[in-house]
């Protein structure tokens, strides 16, 4: 029996719109011919096993794997069930599913077979085997996708699929399901009026489909640490489908890289891409992660660790509350919690106030550029460049949500713990961001902030 391999890899979106309704939108039929393109790459390439990591199953218990060798159901999307139901009627290979099961386990992964009659398989997953598999030729095996796990796990999940197909002699396929940007509308749009939610998340997205392009898939999987903080990704699943998709893929740079297309699905970023294993000579191969075969726990569980290794949590500081909710007020999980009872921003009439926003990342509590001291008031050398920037990120974050914008900032008052120190790199900072907008401003210096942050703005904005 000769060597098994993996003989293409793609990332494939999501939704069902691109099964039950893309003629209503124009960019929805470009991703639906993509799919269509990339069904016809998998036929050429004789392959014999589809390989799924779905985002739209989510484990938190290890990872799951579906079993049952004919699974058939009705699927409606819980969010878009006006669009109607897919039925499906799977061809899973149960035996490659027990044996990647017995794999894992065999290198210290939580894992387990899902095989009982009516278990709903996901979106993501029915999605990219009707279109993907049309005709149901091909056996396929869906891994779910635990919230929980580091690169470290989630490597070895890899490894452990990617050793099994070597063994078997498989000619394999691997696919992520998942959206690139998944800030979508809150409110159903109508479909002409679809658009990528934000601009921060189209031009995050179109970096990542240029690495793509490019075959560097491992700098895609480094990057997703920096892009979970800069769109909305980070609240189930990160960016570890790249992780996965990296790992099966020796972790190269240098693949042949191609996108099918890139559209919106109500206001998520959705691309089809093809990465082919002929090297393309772009690029070098650059890991430089931990090259781990066997998994042995997540390290750093508990904390956050930033670049200069000091812990958001060991840094003092008074604790997190959830933002106040009442009539004008605007909240998002993309901004840090507030330290007390107080919302985000309040609407009034046609103009937005926001309460002081510092460089605290959303959900880990960083501080890019540092903090200004320790837990124990040791002073500690932070960027103050670093912190301006993540503020104003934070503001935008904070206007996005509340339908408005960076460019309509009409005034901010700016609150420094070392005028002496600081005011030369927070003034650069703001010449280069809010400076061009054109606000006014008011810089006042004070003795601390309630957390360990060397800046802080207070904005009003118009909507």
């Amino acid at each position: 029996m000769s060597e098994g391999k993996i003989v293409e890899s793609f990332v494939v979106p999501v939704h069902p719109h691109t099964v039950l309704a893309p003629e209503l939108n124009p960019g929805w039929t470009k991703l639906r011919h993509a799919y269509d393109d990339a069904a016809k790459i998998i036929q050429d390439s004789g392959a014999d096993l589809l390989i799924i990591y779905s985002t739209t199953w989510p484990s938190i218990i290890g990872h799951q794997l579906i079993s049952d060798p004919n699974p058939e159901w009705v699927m409606v999307d819980h969010d878009f069930h006006e669009l109607g139901s897919i039925h499906y009627s799977l061809n899973i290979d149960a035996e490659f599913a027990e044996q990647w099961n017995n794999e894992n386990k065999a290198r210290g992964l939580q894992s387990r077979c899902v095989n009982y009659h009516g278990f709903p398989i996901d979106v993501g997953s029915v999605v990219a085997l009707t279109l993907l598999n049309p005709d149901n030729k091909i056996p396929a095996v869906i891994v779910s996708s635990n919230v929980y796990a580091d690169r470290s796990e989630t490597t070895v999940l890899a490894k452990a699929c990617k050793e099994l197909v070597k063994k078997s002699g498989r000619k394999a396929v691997a696919i992520t399901a998942m959206s690139l940007s998944n800030r979508m509308f809150t409110d159903h749009i109508n479909p002409a009026d679809d658009r990528i939610h934000s601009l921060k998340d189209d031009e995050w997205n179109l970096k990542i489909l240029e690495f793509l392009a490019a075959g560097r898939l491992e700098d895609v999987g480094q990057l997703s640490r920096t892009i979970q903080q800069q769109i909305r990704v980070q609240k189930v699943v990160n960016f570890k489908p790249m992780w996965w998709l990296s790992a099966m893929n020796d972790n190269r740079n240098n693949l042949s890289g191609k996108v099918l297309a890139y559209e919106a699905i109500h206001g998520a970023g959705c691309a089809v891409v093809n990465l082919n294993p002929t090297p393309s000579g772009f690029g070098d191969k650059e890991y430089d992660e931990d090259d781990v075969e066997v998994f042995a726990g997540e390290r750093g569980v508990l904390d956050s660790v930033d670049e200069q290794g000091v812990t958001a949590e060991s840094t003092g500081g008074p604790a997190l509350w959830e933002p106040t909710v009442a009539e004008g007020s605007v909240n998002t999980e993309s901004a840090p919690k507030p330290v007390g009872a107080y919302p985000h921003a309040r609407r009034v009439g046609d103009l937005l106030y926001l309460s002081g926003v510092g460089p605290r990342q959303p959900g880990t509590n960083e501080i890019p550029g540092g903090p200004i001291h320790d837990g124990d008031g040791n002073s500690l050398n932070y960027d103050i460049k670093s912190q301006t920037h993540a503020v104003i990120n934070n503001i935008a974050r904070i206007l996005e949500e509340a339908g408005s914008s960076i460019d309509k900032v009409l005034d901010v008052t700016s609150f420094l713990v070392d005028m002496d120190r600081d005011f030369q790199g927070y003034n650069e900072v703001w010449a280069e961001t809010l400076g061009k907008v054109g606000p006014t401003r008011t810089t006042i210096a004070i003795r601390a902030l309630p957390t360990p942050i060397a800046v802080e703005m207070k904005v009003i904005a118009s909507i």
